[in-house]
């Protein structure tokens, strides 16, 4: 079956904020084994809404339509996809019941009128109560097709979709859909596809995907089978195929982890400590470990130090290192990665020294960039020459850096 995302608000077309919802439906509807062949962005305008949702029924099974559910004037996607379904519109007494309760759990007592337009909806639809507002999501069906309203903000849309659309659309799909991610670091795209070139080329049942992500790749097996344990079984030969090939290079084979949560896990239970020494990043390595609930357990601290002096003080880098090699060399990498350690008392330190540009210096080319790590009195530098503007580069570093630090705890374990 083939659905639509149609995603209404002027404010997406003037770009004035991101359409991550149409990045979360697509990626659930493909988990759920339908075909998204479009996405639309339409603004709060009646005429224009008619001919997106017309275009968008006609071309597909399921529409998703997202925002355009509140209480003001321009939020009519409601209306709009009534009419052009042809139903008519009435007050749902519970759904005035909830939206009362719920401005009265918020403390809120001036209700304005406006905000009872949101019990108004199409007679005969499926009401989806929305535990995180007030506007409701709704499924209309007709002549063999489905819309599926949902509010536009995506800490209502998100916890509305999975629980009570998602379980919908599965009623639609007969056949299960299991897939498995398997998440790559250090190797780019077009190597990890050549790496696989003979799997993608013969697959049938499952399937593999990539996508790539700054620094790392993702692989997504994907089988489609009569239930999920069927599904398992598919999958799980040729997810072992892909830990044979890449190795080292895998951090998680978990939807929902990311590669700071491994990195965390791994100095938890090894009963390690660490600190992060950052020029170039500047606090994004850090930024990145305090984001993991629990972090502090493992992280002292991280240190800023994007001036030669703050270096030498901080971190104790030599004078004459930096005098010989320059702030963004080997030796100094080396030398900040082993101080961060002493610094905070920390079994390791990860430190980043590079020139981010955007411009090539006299003294070092855009995009070479150093990072140490020392763990428990060894230290390992590797040299990066990144690719792209100053945020990429930036980006780029702070995944190899996270990386290294992961990949010297399981060396480490191999040799012990």
């Amino acid at each position: 079956m083939v659905v639509e995302i149609l995603a209404v608000g002027t404010e997406l077309l003037l770009g004035n904020i991101v359409n991550t919802n149409a990045q979360y439906l697509s990626r659930r509807c493909a988990a759920l084994g339908f075909s998204v062949y479009h996405h639309t962005v339409v603004g709060d305008n009646e005429k224009r809404m008619t001919e997106a949702i017309r275009q968008a029924l006609d071309r597909s099974d399921i529409v998703i339509l997202t925002g355009g559910l509140g209480p003001t004037e321009d939020d009519m996607t409601k209306e709009v996809c009534a009419k052009v379904m042809g139903f008519s519109l009435e007050e749902d007494v519970r759904t005035r019941k909830r939206i009362l309760g719920y401005f009265k759990a918020v403390k809120r007592k001036n209700i304005t009128d406006n905000n009872w337009k949101q019990a108004i909806v199409p007679a005969g639809a499926k009401v989806l109560d929305n535990d995180n507002g007030t506007a409701p999501g709704l499924i209309l069906e007709k002549n063999g097709k489905a819309a599926i309203l949902l509010p536009g903000p995506p800490n209502e849309l998100i916890p509305l979709f999975s629980e009570k659309a998602e379980p919908y659309l599965r009623t639609l799909q007969p056949d299960t859909i299991y897939s498995k991610m398997v998440k790559v670091c250090g190797i780019g795209e077009s190597r990890a596809e050549t790496m696989i070139l003979d799997l993608i080329d013969t697959q049938t049942n499952p399937t593999v995907a990539t996508y790539a992500k700054t620094g790392e790749v993702h692989l997504r097996v994907t089988a489609r089978a009569a239930g999920e344990e069927e599904g398992k079984r598919l999958v799980k030969p040729v997810v072992k195929e892909l830990k044979t090939r890449f190795g080292l290079h895998i951090y998680s084979t978990k939807e929902d982890e990311e590669l700071e949560d491994v990195v965390v896990k791994l100095l938890k239970k090894r009963g390690l400590t660490a600190a992060t020494a950052e020029s170039m990043t500047g606090g994004l390595v850090a930024g990145r470990l305090v984001n993991v609930a629990g972090a502090s357990e493992c992280f002292y601290a991280g240190f800023v130090t994007y001036s030669n002096k703050a270096k030498r003080k901080t971190l104790g880098v030599k004078k004459r290192t930096l005098k010989q090699y320059g702030a963004v060399s080997e030796e100094t990498a080396r030398q900040m990665a082993e101080g961060g350690a002493r610094t905070a008392g920390t079994d390791a330190c990860v430190a980043v020294t590079g020139f981010a540009g955007p411009e090539d210096s006299k003294e070092e080319p855009k995009g070479l960039t150093y990072i140490s790590c020392y763990l428990q009195g060894r230290v390992t530098v590797e040299e990066f020459h990144f690719t792209g503007n100053r945020r990429k580069i930036r980006e780029q570093a702070v995944v190899q850096a996270l990386d290294l630090l992961r990949r010297r705890i399981l060396e480490q374990d191999k040799h012990e």
